[in-house]
């Protein structure tokens, strides 16, 4: 299959419906959510792997769309791809500096919107091996979070398998989810620096604005 056969088969998996309704076997509580298709182009060097989309992203259609998640702010910081850009835009910038991002979860069951609440029985893990054969470029994945970890290395990496995984680098970093409020901010933001190795911002960023994005974050977080 060509590449360009491959990115089409891995994009067009349909979006989900903005609130998901299907009820799960195992609850009544429990909804099954599913990602949506992967948000990259050609010439990506890097794959951001979250688990899958909360409730909120999936009413809104956006990635990491919840008001206290930290991830468009840390963007906003590194490469200008701030919240208060129109999301296209956002998506838009990451890709021309070298960033795609999807999940590692195809689908689950899962009540409310927390990581930990996902039903193990019910994951399916997205086709990232079909992935990186469309994308030969990518040369690290970055995993949002601890949850977005333990399925890559269960469900994941021993699909890609060892040869292709040593040439890829693979980075656990702090999530960005307002759950996780143990780490500062501060130090999130100085982990997920690492990006800037393999991808480099294409256009100059005001310190002052970046620093101004997680400000109002934090404003809202306390609000």
């Amino acid at each position: 299959m060509r590449q360009k056969e491959r990115r089409a088969a891995v994009a067009a998996r349909p979006l989900v419906k903005p609130l998901p309704s299907k009820r799960a076997k195992s609850g009544a509580d429990s909804v099954l959510v599913a990602s949506f298709p992967p948000q990259i182009r050609a010439g990506c060097r890097v794959l951001v792997l979250g688990t899958v989309p909360s409730l909120r992203s999936l009413e809104m259609r956006q990635s990491y769309a919840h008001a206290h998640n930290l991830f468009w702010p840390m963007m906003g910081t590194l490469y200008g791809a701030g919240p208060d850009l129109p999301y296209a835009q956002r998506i838009a910038i990451l890709n021309e500096a070298g960033i795609g991002i999807w999940d590692v979860l195809k689908e689950c069951e899962r009540p409310g919107s927390l990581d930990s609440s996902i039903l193990a029985h019910s994951e399916v893990p997205n086709d990232i091996p079909a992935l990186l054969d469309a994308y030969p470029m990518i040369e690290a994945i970055v995993l949002n979070g601890a949850k977005a970890h333990q399925v890559f290395r269960r469900r994941i990496a021993p699909a890609i398998g060892a040869e292709r995984l040593r040439r890829i680098e693979i980075l656990a970093l702090p999530s960005t989810s307002p759950a996780n409020a143990s780490i500062p901010r501060d130090v999130k933001l100085e982990r997920w620096r690492v990006l800037l190795r393999w991808a480099k911002p294409a256009r100059t960023i005001q310190p002052r604005s970046a620093s101004a994005r997680l400000r109002g974050v934090a404003g809202a977080k306390k609000s």
